[in-house]
């Protein structure tokens, strides 16, 4: 089942579901509309491995935007950061932005629940696209979940990207070797 704007809102009021900035305006019939935070990054490497620790570049999107390419893959973050207590957040792609030919996720939609962070995307586009700081660039749909829970992902000693942040996060499947 799939939270509409009113049980949204509930989770909100009993902190179930944590979204800062909170925008009213953002609110949709059954998803939260969330923006480009300013940071960007790209992996230095032009081969990546999985079992090290690719290092990124750090891209600050100025004021007059930042022009993404093709076959780049870009880190991007939420400017909000966001809590799940008792409900699955899926991130998907706002359709504008994918009229615009830019992907933000290539696998990662789905949050766990405990997951208490901004989201880092994964974007890429399929022609160049001016982008900008602060634009919606997604939204979050919010499944609710049946029984009780037992591994919140806050809560897991493996978890690799619990650690508060307002940037963007490089891939730790390393950490899995």
């Amino acid at each position: 089942m799939i939270l509409s704007d009113k049980k949204i809102l509930k989770a909100i009021e009993t902190g179930e579901i944590v979204i800062e900035p909170f925008d009213r305006n953002a609110l949709g019939t059954n998803s939260y509309d969330v923006h480009l935070g300013k940071y960007m990054a790209t992996y230095k490497d032009e081969v990546l491995d999985a079992k090290k620790h690719n290092q990124i570049e750090e891209i600050i999107i100025p004021e007059e935007g930042y022009v993404i390419q093709p076959g780049t893959l870009y880190l991007g973050v939420t400017a909000e950061y966001t809590e799940t207590h008792n409900s699955v957040p899926f991130l998907e792609g706002k359709s504008s932005i994918g009229r615009l030919g830019i992907d933000i996720h290539a696998t990662a939609g789905k949050g766990d629940v405990g997951f208490c962070n901004a989201w880092t995307l994964e974007i890429s586009c399929i022609h160049p696209v001016r982008i900008y700081a602060n634009m919606p660039i997604g939204q979050l749909i919010y499944f609710a979940v049946e029984g009780d829970i037992e591994n919140y992902y806050n809560k897991k000693k493996n978890a690799k990207y619990n650690k508060r942040s307002e940037k963007p996060m490089e891939s730790m499947m390393w950490k899995n070797f």
